[in-house]
């Protein structure tokens, strides 16, 4: 069907079916042609006829996944590989995510995607730090990273990661957190949030997705926006991403595509996954899973901010602290004296953070406020006699914290426990679709992974660990043939159900969703209906 002067289905097949009896095919054998054309093909034959529509319907009746990675030289050849692979079987796009790397133009991705897919799809590119997923040709799992302008002395420019999802069930739609110059952020954040409630509502009925994929723009603080989003959701409701990305999108909404300007710049952008209330008779269930590899440890005493200050042309927080009960105020060289001690002099080794405990009130629009009790994490720039230097804002005088340092040992140990515990509710799934050996049921009734992304930090990686693919095993150990697509990122966003975090949160009853040096996974099922 790329041939230009081939008929294309809906001319081609009236002829064919006077001519050639086509209207009494067998039904199974026209299922097994049309399953196997490319997906542009697939859906022009859905339209040459109520049969033939039917029949691409049942090839479709479940959830898909289609996701490929390459890493040829030329941005244009890379995309096109990915997109030929990710299209080469039936699907219908309900979205689309593609991430580059830095020699991509991200808005020539997205005019590629929105000139190829429905028009309205919803599309996010972004531009990260290294692709996860298997290579459109060799079917080979690759972990890379850009790092020093070199990816296995592969060029810069190389390097892209495409998935398409088709989720019958569900409402998909990318909703941007727009900032306006002369608005406060707080109530841009509120109407983010308020949008995306609005949105699930019209949706599914209720105000709380599923699901949300979001990247947040690197020169933007994301704490107050995961903190509202907090707020505002359903425990149920699992958020994963990129806390520092660089992207564009398409929504199906045409009023929220508002490119950058002066007056409008989106600092968020999110995925949003819902209910459909509308849902057609025997479609199943999809659900998502949330889990967690954490990469960092606690060390040293609890301390309590004494003094804070911030100057406003700058994003890093100087401060003076106590140890918890005691009067004395350490200064910054105090402070990373006593953690070099507890380190055994090896803190150059390591990547060192403070995990603020913050209590803090907190509100959406004219709702009641709540108090929430949240661990930020904030990397550790330097210190002196006078003050301890870390990055970021929203510490106060009387905040507790503690030192975190990177740790690969933990970081192995944690991954560990996450494929034991995705094995673990792997076999709970096969156990509950057992039945007795009286009763005879199709396989394919049973609850399965379709496909997953991962989020990992741009510090782990073969480099971290010594060995390779350690992110990603818990997932390809568990789920070798799913589709899955992953970034490595410069900060992870990851909320949800505690039940598949490995060894729990950083902070304890401190609920953190922005992380370092873990990997965040998502992981999505299907349950086919009942018959």
């Amino acid at each position: 069907m790329a041939n230009k002067n081939r008929s294309s289905p809906s001319s081609a097949t009236p002829k064919l079916m006077e001519v050639s009896g086509f209207s009494l095919m067998n039904e199974d054998l026209l299922r097994n042609i049309l399953s196997r054309l490319p997906a542009i093909s697939f859906a022009s034959a859905a339209t040459v006829s109520k049969t033939w529509n039917a029949a691409c319907c049942h090839i479709l009746s479940r959830p898909k996944l289609s996701s490929a990675i390459s890493l040829k030289p030329l941005p244009l050849v890379a995309l096109q590989e990915v997109f030929d692979k990710v299209m080469s079987e039936p699907i219908r796009p309900h979205f689309a995510i593609a991430s580059v790397g830095p020699g991509f133009e991200i808005k020539d991705v997205l005019q590629f995607m929105v000139e190829k897919v429905r028009s309205r799809t919803p599309i996010i590119v972004s531009s990260v730090k290294g692709i996860l997923g298997r290579d459109a040709l060799s079917h080979e799992f690759r972990e890379v990273k850009w790092i020093d302008g070199n990816i296995d002395e592969v060029p810069v420019n190389t390097g892209i990661v495409l998935t398409v999802g088709f989720v019958p069930g569900l409402k998909v739609d990318v909703i941007p957190l727009l900032r306006q110059r002369k608005a406060p952020q707080g109530s841009m954040i509120d109407k983010f949030v308020q949008d995306i409630k609005s949105y699930t509502s019209s949706m599914s009925g209720c105000t709380s997705p599923q699901a949300i994929i979001m990247i947040g723009d690197g020169s933007v603080d994301q704490k107050p926006i995961l903190e509202k989003l907090d707020y505002a959701m359903s425990m149920e409701t699992i958020i994963v991403g990129d806390e520092r990305g660089q992207f564009v999108y398409r929504s199906s909404d045409v009023s929220r595509n508002v490119g950058t300007n002066k007056k409008h710049s989106p600092d968020a952008v999110a995925l949003v996954f819902a209910r459909d209330r509308n849902k057609a008779r025997g479609i199943g269930n999809i659900e998502f899973h949330f889990a967690l590899s954490k990469g960092v440890s606690a060390i040293g005493p609890r301390l309590k901010a004494a003094s804070v200050r911030v100057q406003d042309s700058y994003t890093v927080t100087w401060l003076t602290a106590r140890r918890e009960g005691q009067q004395e105020i350490l200064d910054g060289q105090q402070m990373l004296e006593d953690i070099d001690n507890e380190m055994e002099n090896n803190m150059d080794c390591v990547d060192l953070y403070i995990g603020v405990t913050r209590r803090r009130n907190c509100s959406v629009g004219s709702d009641k406020p709540k108090m929430m009790t949240t661990l930020a994490l904030h990397g550790v720039e330097g210190g002196d006699s006078e003050y301890l230097y870390v990055d970021g804002v929203g510490i106060r005088t009387g905040d507790y914290f503690q030192f975190y340092h990177s740790d690969p040992k933990t970081a192995l140990s944690s991954s560990r426990n996450v494929s034991s515990t995705l094995r673990k509710l792997k076999l709970d799934w096969d156990s509950k679709s057992s039945l007795s050996k009286s009763t005879i049921i199709n396989a394919v009734d049973k609850k399965e992974a379709f496909g997953g992304f991962i989020f990992s930090c741009l510090g782990r990686g073969e480099s971290f660990f010594g060995q390779l693919n350690v992110d990603s095993s818990p997932f390809l150990d568990n789920f070798p043939r799913v589709p899955v697509a992953g970034t490595f990122c410069g900060g992870e966003i990851g909320r949800g159900c505690t039940s598949l975090t490995a060894n729990g949160d950083e902070g304890g009853s401190a609920r953190c969703h922005l992380h370092v040096y873990s990997t965040v996974y998502l992981v999505m099922l299907y349950t086919p209906p009942e018959h």
